[in-house]
């Protein structure tokens, strides 16, 4: 690992320190930050899948209005991907093991209504990804490629969570193992792992896109995790200065009220 790595990697764990010291969050602090997490975290998913929706629309959509000239593809990639990430709460709270059966489940919800014929089914064809310098496992070596991802996730106890969690996301995508939807699958995968290590998700942004793909292009091709474990760091480190700022804002307002002169102008 790159000195330049384990400092950001540092950074990051020492801001998670100074959040879970405000551990548990007020209620509706904590559900603000899910939320505003959540919808950050669906739009620029799916953005960087060319979903044209913007992030205004996506919250739109998911109060359950339709956006005039978009596609009901676009819609349903938005409402897919929310239902997912409940998904992936719902099983980070209940402490569940990844297993290839929860991934089909992710991947159903990502292409429900949009492609149910393949939501939650290996690819049956082989595949030519664009724009990428790997090749893709023949789809009859599917199982047992997905049985050694499994394996090698069990083995990681001693990676750094950030770590453990972008070569996961790596592995999967290089894999291939859907049709369809892989990249917003690895996502949710790669945020379960952190979710479940007590990290806020990591919200890779649309406007990282060449960025993203690079790392993760370099992963898959040379087995080097730096690159997409730097760009993992980075976004989560951003979501926890989310959570900080606005405790630190929540604790600024309480201090304000218990003054004796009142709230400043």
């Amino acid at each position: 690992m790159f000195p330049e790595l384990n400092a950001k990697l540092q950074a990051v764990d020492a801001a998670k320190a100074k959040l879970d010291t405000a551990r548990p969050l007020p209620f509706h602090t904590a559900a603000s930050l899910r939320d505003k997490l959540t919808l950050e975290w669906t739009y620029h998913s799916n953005a960087i899948e060319g979903n044209s929706l913007t992030l205004r629309e996506t919250k739109v959509v998911l109060e359950g209005i339709t956006v005039g000239g978009k596609s009901l593809g676009e819609h349903f990639e938005a409402i897919n991907h929310h239902a997912a990430v409940l998904y992936v709460e719902e099983i980070v709270a209940k402490q569940e093991p990844l297993t290839e059966w929860q991934i089909k489940n992710i991947h159903g919800l990502v292409l429900k209504e949009i492609d149910s014929g393949q939501a939650g089914f290996y690819r049956s064809e082989n595949l030519v990804i664009s724009g990428t310098s790997t090749t893709q496992p023949d789809f009859l070596q599917l199982g047992e490629k997905m049985h050694q991802l499994i394996t090698w996730y069990g083995q990681t106890g001693q990676k750094h969570p950030i770590e453990r969690a972008a070569e996961l996301h790596a592995r999967f995508v290089n894999i291939h193992p859907f049709v369809d939807g892989n990249g917003r699958t690895g996502r949710l995968l790669m945020n379960f792992d952190l979710m479940k290590a007590g990290y806020p998700p990591a919200v890779i942004r649309q406007e990282e896109k060449v960025a993203y793909y690079d790392a993760l292009d370099e992963a898959c091709l040379t087995g080097v995790y730096d690159g997409i474990t730097a760009l993992v760091a980075e976004a989560v480190q951003r979501s926890l200065a989310t959570y900080l700022d606005l405790l630190q804002l929540a604790q600024k307002a309480k201090q304000e009220r218990n003054s004796p002169t009142g709230p400043s102008c």
